[in-house]
């Protein structure tokens, strides 16, 4: 949401660091980048709840080889 925020604080009058583009040019760029964001962000979410899920399993699989009651 951040960066979607900063796209239009461009057409407002903001400062950027590319002060050779226009601001049109600032804006979608901002745009893309906030685009790009929320795409991978449920990709990265699915993944790290992969990871987690995998440890877990390896957890629950020692203690099973171990004799150690589980609760769940």
């Amino acid at each position: 949401m951040g960066t979607f925020v900063s796209a239009f604080t461009v057409l407002c009058g903001a400062r950027t660091d590319l002060p050779d583009r226009h601001v049109c040019c600032v804006f979608w760029l901002n745009i893309a980048a906030a685009l790009i964001q929320v795409l991978t962000a449920i990709v990265m979410v699915g993944w790290i709840m992969s990871i987690f899920w995998g440890m877990d399993m390896v957890i629950l699989a020692r203690y099973k080889d171990q004799g150690i009651p589980q609760q769940l």
